[in-house]
C-alpha cells in the first residue's frame, strides 16, 4: 500500500524542517506524496513542489486555516488550489496583520513578567515563518519557564492561561468559499481536537456540509483504530471524503513522525485520488 501525509507543518509556520527537508524526510520515509499545511501561508509551496520533483515525491498544495464556530476555534484544511489565485493573497495578509497584534500583545504581557521578548525580536528570528504561539512557546524554554512546547502551551499559551490572546478569524463559511474560488477543497481538521460530544460534533458536521466543506480528517495521530472507524461513519452520513495526516511539526512535536504519527498511523494513497476527483 502506498503510504501518503496530507498534513504537516514546515518552518513557514511552526515546524522546524524547511519545505525543501521535509519532500526528503517524506522521500526517506517512504511515502508517495506529502501535502503541506503550514497555518495561514503558501510561502512554502514553491521550494516544497521543486524539492518534490527532484525526489519523485508528489507534493500536495495546503493550507491550515484558523476559523471560528460557535465560539470555538475550528481548524480548516485547503487541499489542491492554486496558491496564486486572486482570492487567496488578501486573506492571507489579514491573517498575518491580524496574527501580528496578537503577538504584540502576548509579548507584552511576557514584557509585564521580566520575561525580554518582543514581537520584533519573533520576526528577527524566524523572518520566513508566520510567528505564533509555538515560537514564543521555545522563547519560555530557553527562559527556563517550560521544559517543551507542549509545557508552554499547557502553563502559558492555551486559552485560559496567562499568555493567551485570542485571535480573530476568517468566517468559516468565507473561508470554505475563498478556497473553493481558488480551485481547492477544503476539510475539517482534526475533529477530536474540538472536544464535542456526538450531538456537538453532528452540528459542526452538518454546518460544514451546508457551507461546502468537502472532507473530514478521520485518521489523525494518536486515534485509536475505534475512534478512526467512528469518525469514518460519520463522513459516510454526511459525504464527506475521508483524510488523513499526521499532523507533522518536526522538533516541537517530537512525538509525531511523518507518516505514521504516534506510531500506527496509515493513509493510504487511494484517499488522496478521491480527494482529486
Amino acid at each position: 500500500m502506498k503510504s501518503i501525509d496530507l498534513h504537516a507543518h514546515t518552518t513557514k509556520s511552526d515546524g522546524t524542517l524547511t519545505p525543501a527537508e521535509l519532500v526528503r524526510l517524506a522521500e526517506e520515509s517512504g511515502l508517495a506524496a506529502v501535502a503541506v499545511t503550514d497555518h495561514d501561508t503558501v510561502g512554502g509551496l514553491a521550494e516544497a513542489g521543486a524539492e518534490g520533483k527532484k525526489l519523485g515525491v508528489e507534493v500536495v498544495p495546503g493550507i491550515e486555516v484558523s476559523t471560528g464556530w460557535q465560539h470555538t476555534e475550528i481548524h480548516l484544511l485547503g487541499y489542491l488550489f492554486d496558491p496564486a489565485a486572486p482570492e487567496l493573497t488578501p486573506a492571507i495578509e489579514w491573517v498575518i496583520n491580524d496574527r501580528r497584534e496578537r503577538n504584540e500583545k502576548m509579548a507584552a504581557l511576557m514584557r509585564a513578567d521580566g520575561i525580554p521578548v518582543t514581537a520584533e525580536e519573533m520576526y528577527r528570528r524566524y523572518p520566513e515563518s508566520t510567528v505564533g504561539r509555538p515560537h514564543f512557546a521555545v522563547k519560555l524554554m530557553e527562559c527556563g519557564l517550560a521544559s517543551s512546547v507542549k509545557d508552554a502551551f499547557a502553563r502559558y499559551l492555551a486559552p485560559g492561561q496567562k499568555y493567551y490572546v485570542r485571535r480573530n478569524h476568517i468566517p468559516f463559511d468565507r473561508a470554505v468559499e475563498i478556497l473553493r474560488d481558488s480551485g481547492g477543497k477544503t476539510v475539517l481538521a482534526h475533529p477530536f481536537q474540538y472536544r464535542f460530544d456526538d450531538g456537538r460534533l453532528r452540528e459542526l458536521l452538518d454546518y460544514c456540509r451546508n457551507v461546502g466543506v468537502a472532507g473530514m480528517e478521520c485518521l489523525y495521530s494518536g486515534y485509536t483504530p475505534e475512534q478512526e472507524k467512528y469518525l469514518e461513519a460519520l463522513a459516510g452520513d454526511y459525504g464527506f471524503l475521508v483524510t488523513g495526516g499526521s499532523d507533522f511539526h518536526g522538533g516541537h512535536k517530537p512525538e509525531i513522525k511523518l507518516g505514521t504519527g504516534t506510531g500506527g498511523l496509515r493513509v493510504p494513497y487511494e484517499l488522496l485520488e478521491e480527494l482529486k476527483k
